[in-house]
């Protein structure tokens, strides 16, 4: 089943995003080479496809996971989650109906 992974970004994480990213990458690359990620980016803090020093203010991964728990483990162990880029992570059930 899918699951998506909502993050909200921690205050003033700017920075501590731009250092963890390719770690953050490197671990999604995983569920990507298994084809398991529907979608995934971030939220751009601004209304702009290039938010500039704006930066971002969360992400979301859509990503299938044998279980709500299972996806919750694998949240837990994001680069993001564990240096504290989230503030706040929330996983509920997603069911794809379109396209």
């Amino acid at each position: 089943m899918f699951y998506a992974i909502l993050a909200e970004d921690s205050p003033n994480s700017l920075e501590r995003r731009g250092a963890t990213r390719p770690r953050h990458l490197e671990y999604l690359q995983e569920l990507i080479d298994q084809g398991r990620v529907l979608l995934a980016g971030p939220h751009p803090a601004i209304d702009s496809p290039d938010p500039g020093p704006a930066g971002m203010s969360g992400s979301l991964i859509v990503a299938e996971f044998d279980s709500l728990k299972a996806a919750h483990a694998w949240a837990e162990n994001d680069p993001y989650v564990r240096e504290k880029v989230f503030a706040t992570v929330i996983i509920k059930p997603f069911l794809k109906v379109h396209p």
